[in-house]
């Protein structure tokens, strides 16, 4: 069995999309995923399986669609390796507030020619650094008042993920190595 950290993109923001955690732990036992437990109400979910990330993610995706009536984009890692990003911090020291520190967790690893042409950030817009599959940010003024965490990534890196704050990711880490 594989602990996995399930991250749910962009539910239970506002009325749109929501997603009740009791629901979705006992929609995802039901499917037979052990130790299912969730982390807050913005779609983290911890649980244990034998199924591979990209079956997990599409059979998650599918129950998901299939119980409450909409899509919504799943990122899986495994506890190991968020237990990886979090250690491999590349902007650690440069930031003082953990809740404007994110970590944004791709779909997939970005084409080295989008990364490439990636733009740099001006004095005061805030940072990043891209490892693998993993978008690190700093935003010092917040996500709304931060001009790099205005950006669109998804159409920067060419693919879509799901951003938590450290505070977000320390914990899933923390309740995932437990």
């Amino acid at each position: 069995m594989t602990r996995y950290v399930v991250l749910l993109r962009g539910i239970n923001v506002g009325r749109a999309k929501r997603v009740g955690m009791a629901s979705l732990r006992q929609l995802l036992t039901a499917r037979g995923y052990d130790g299912v437990r969730t982390h807050l109400q913005s779609g983290n979910v911890l649980l244990d399986t034998d199924r591979g990330a990209a079956e997990l993610t599409a059979d998650v995706e599918a129950a998901l669609r299939g119980e409450f009536g909409f899509d919504v984009a799943v990122v899986v890692r495994t506890a190991s390796e968020l237990a990886a990003v979090l250690a491999a911090d590349p902007l650690a020291g440069t930031w003082t507030d953990p809740a404007r520190h994110l970590v944004t967790f791709l779909t997939a690893e970005p084409g080295p020619g989008l990364v490439a042409a990636l733009p740099e950030p001006g004095p005061g817009d805030g940072n990043y650094r891209l490892l693998g599959r993993e978008l690190y940010l700093w935003l010092p003024d917040g996500v709304l008042a931060t001009p790099v965490g205005l950006w669109r990534w998804d159409r920067l890196l060419g693919v879509s993920g799901t951003a938590r704050n450290w505070n977000t990711v320390s914990a899933l880490v923390e309740r995932a190595a437990g």
